[in-house]
């Protein structure tokens, strides 16, 4: 089957612009590429396609939000046997060793895929650095609840019986003590008075 893909960011595009040819069936979609790993549509023609399908869609930019995004769809397709064509850029993927040019783009792909990420990274890393010099860099929010454990720790639980009830290692609970300043909060159980039956 021939299957083609379209997709337009807002209701107010037209599809109709993709221009795909003849099809044996399309699937549509009106949804921002910020949302791309939540399109149904794209999800739905990537579980449809067959062996020996070919999915065309009018241009790399309206599967896939970036390269990486592209190669992780384009390389699940080939690996169920489907070609994979791009109209606007004049690229078929078809997963085919024995096409040592198709090969050759998919290496460029995913070089390209690998550099993209690499400056997102550097560009994150220097965003972070600058928000610290500015002094507005919170990092990740604290994923433990110092008020439960303390709150729990002056109720006379120990630190198996507190770990256990918030889903926490006993490290995270002896940590948070200590930082609290809790006297005898070390790496052994601290006025474990259900000790014994924990």
């Amino acid at each position: 089957m021939r299957i083609g893909y379209r997709r337009v960011s807002t209701i107010d595009q037209n599809l109709a612009r993709q221009d795909l040819g003849d099809v044996d069936r399309v699937f549509e979609e009106k949804l921002s590429g910020a949302f791309a790993k939540d399109r149904p549509q794209l999800q739905a023609m990537i579980e449809f396609a067959r062996e020996g399908d070919e999915v065309v869609i009018y241009s790399i930019d309206r599967m896939a939000r970036d390269l990486r995004d592209c190669l992780n769809i384009v390389t699940t397709l080939n690996n169920k046997g489907v070609t994979v064509t791009f109209l606007s850029e004049r690229l078929s993927f078809s997963g085919n060793e024995d096409d040592p040019f198709a090969k050759l783009q998919l290496h460029l792909m995913s070089a390209f895929a690998a550099y993209e990420l690499a400056i997102l990274k550097h560009r994150q890393k220097a965003g972070i650095l600058k928000a610290k010099e500015r002094g507005i860099y919170k990092g990740r929010p604290p994923t433990t609840d110092v008020a439960a454990i303390m709150a729990m720790h002056r109720e006379g639980h120990g630190a198996t019986h507190i770990a256990r009830t918030l889903n926490i290692s006993r490290a995270t609970v002896y940590r948070t003590l200590n930082t609290a300043g809790v006297t005898g909060a070390g790496s052994k159980p601290m006025n474990d008075t259900v000790a014994a039956t924990e």
